[in-house]
């Protein structure tokens, strides 16, 4: 693959859902779709929104460890990444990714106590495409 990042991230760029997974507390993997990362910094720091009560943000608080996948269904080429998810409820963190119509979700605006930020930063990934994959370390 040519430009890593820049191929992963326009893949990203144009996929509606992205599959996150977290651990549960028998070890086993738990996967959810989610609306896309409403940010991202290459292909290392992801933002997403979610419930602070929710089991995935508790999942998440106990075993960091995370993964989150995007798929081109299209051209059956996809992208697994393997790092750390933090649960972030600090204010700085909430108004940087908050958008209009949150509040239909967070009915006390982007100061809800149940409103919250995943950040995930990713350490390696397994990049599929054309009949191949290929592991890469995340820089």
């Amino acid at each position: 693959m040519r430009d890593k990042n820049q191929t992963i991230g326009n893949l990203i760029d144009k996929q509606s859902t992205a599959l996150i997974s977290s651990v549960d507390a028998d070890g086993f993997p738990n996967t959810k779709a989610m609306l896309p990362p409403r940010k991202r910094e290459g292909i290392k720091t992801f933002y997403f929104t979610t419930n602070a009560s929710s089991m995935r943000a508790s999942q998440y608080r106990i075993n960091p460890k995370a993964c989150i996948y995007f798929c081109d269904k299209r051209f059956f080429r996809g992208v697994m990444l393997k790092g750390t998810m933090e649960v972030l409820e600090d204010n700085v963190s909430k108004e940087m990714i908050w958008q209009e119509g949150d509040s239909m979700y967070y009915p006390k605006g982007v100061t809800d106590p149940d409103y919250c930020v995943l950040r995930f930063t990713a350490e390696s990934g397994r990049f599929y495409s054309n009949f191949k994959s290929e592991t890469f370390t995340v820089q």
